[in-house]
């Protein structure tokens, strides 16, 4: 911990920036017509008219300078590479686990889940869905059934583990479908849906304990491990003289199976699933070599392995996964002190702001996390992500099912964006609420059956998006 002498207190990185690369804010009036070209929908705009982007964390992390230098070491063979085998020994060694399957980024290892595990009529229950996860369980023909706690979806809380799943809740669940009927229990590391929430080591082992006796199958998605295992270091006694490698090593023995997004995990693109029961392991073997490519390389680039091994190595390093906590913790302090409501404790993956407030003079029908995002690219240039009813899907007699949460998330990149452009994104946002009023509602245009949020494209219910900027102009003449 470093103290300043007459500083406020500031998250430090504890990295120096060596390349950079070229940022452009492109005029107001531009950003509008680049939004209304994109259908309001942040995931279609370019990224040439995107000044920061904050849509996710997925990606789009700062390689370091060893993970560069690694990727030229990189053994290209397609079948038997030194590369894979060096990945697959820094697996074992943090995770201790015997096999390892490669897969190109996590939807893929969720896939291999699903069309192992996954029959028609299961169940699988998980302490909160990702929209990938239960796209493909659905497919499958099983049904996800959420077992959080209700704190969870509470907005404004001191609960430092909203992540965590409901004991009872998963009693009787197993009471009413029985141990057989269910696939598999996933605990997702930093809940997204839900604000990156954690949960915490206490929670894992008491499921652990009722999944063993049950036969229950356990499955860690460990994508947004690095800011759960931050949480557990410093929210959780039992985990507090603990390093991050010795909490890696106790959270991973509860689990079955351990897949992870290296996008996130890892700061380079691909992914995998890393397990010890042969069984399972040769039950999913034969799927990577049908759906991804040789099992030692599985679809993925052997320069990205090259870095992803060292990527896990700086996972393990508290310098490196503090730093992504520190600054939405910074972000989330500061929205509060304008009386911006956003989801408490800060958690993990990025800022999330509550739409239904924000947005509260908006009929929730017209999407108000969609509508924030929109209206704050517009007159900011930052690039969220709506995670709210445009993530979710309709009923069966086509009807929204309203989210949970209705949220603008504003993903922090590990180690790419510097204090400075954090606060830039902190007063654009005090403005727009200043004038909230402003910001109308969306209506789908093409609205694609599954995962919509994705490409579909709406459009605004009136011309607020003219009256926006031109207040904008008014209030900042000359500026961009």
């Amino acid at each position: 911990m470093i103290k300043f002498y007459k500083s406020e207190e500031i998250p430090l990185e504890m990295h120096k920036v060596r390349i950079v690369q070229k940022l452009n804010l492109i005029p107001i009036e531009e950003r509008r017509k680049a939004m209304e070209a994109a259908g309001f929908n942040t995931f279609l705009l370019h990224n040439r008219d995107v000044f920061l982007d904050m849509l996710t964390d997925s990606g789009v992390n700062a390689m370091s300078d060893k993970q560069m230098a690694a990727m030229m070491e990189a053994d290209d063979s397609y079948a038997g590479s030194e590369t894979f085998y060096k990945l697959e020994a820094k697996l074992q060694e943090i995770f201790q686990t015997k096999y390892f399957l490669p897969a190109h980024q996590g939807r893929a290892c969720e896939h291999i889940l699903a069309k192992t595990f996954v029959t028609p009529g299961s169940v699988t229950l998980m302490n909160y869905h990702f929209t990938t996860t239960r796209a493909h369980i659905n497919l499958c023909g099983g049904d996800v059934i959420e077992i959080y706690k209700d704190e969870a979806i509470k907005i404004e809380s001191n609960d430092p583990f909203k992540g965590n799943i409901d004991i009872n809740k998963l009693q009787d669940q197993i009471k009413k479908h029985g141990a057989k009927k269910i696939a598999f229990l996933r605990f997702e590391a930093g809940t997204n849906l839900i604000g990156g929430q954690p949960f915490s080591m206490e929670n894992v082992m008491a499921v652990r304990k009722i999944c063993k006796k049950h036969g229950i199958l356990m499955i860690l998605d460990a994508s947004l491990l690095t800011d759960n295992l931050f949480f557990m270091k410093t929210r959780e006694p039992m985990c507090a003289s603990m390093s991050i490698l010795e909490i890696t090593r106790k959270l991973a023995a509860n689990f079955d199976i351990i897949y992870f997004s290296a996008r996130k995990l890892g700061s380079a693109k691909g992914g995998g699933i890393c397990l010890n029961d042969t069984d399972l392991y040769v039950k999913m073997r034969e799927l990577v070599p049908l759906y991804e490519g040789f099992l030692t390389y599985g679809g993925m680039s052997t320069r990205e392995m090259e870095a992803i091994a060292v990527g896990l190595s700086e996972s393990m390093d508290m310098d490196m996964i503090s730093q992504g906590p520190m600054f939405i913790s910074f972000m989330v302090d500061e929205l509060i002190k304008h009386g911006i409501p956003v989801v408490t404790p800060a958690g993990g993956l990025g800022c999330h702001v509550d739409a239904n407030q924000f947005m509260s003079h908006l009929p929730k029908e017209q999407y108000r996390a969609g509508s924030l995002a929109a209206a704050l690219y517009i007159v900011s240039g930052v690039r969220g992500m709506e995670r709210g009813t445009l993530s979710e899907i309709r009923d069966e007699n086509g009807e929204d099912i309203f989210a949970n949460m209705e949220l603008v998330r504003l993903a922090i990149p590990r180690r790419v964006f510097t204090l400075s452009q954090v606060k830039f994104v902190i007063d654009r946002l005090c403005w727009l609420y200043d004038n909230r009023e402003l910001i109308g509602g969306l209506r789908f245009v093409d609205e694609p059956k599954i995962m919509r949020f994705f490409f579909g494209t709406l459009e605004a219910t009136s011309d607020w998006p003219e009256k926006l900027a031109e207040k904008f102009e008014k209030d900042f003449p000359g500026s961009l």
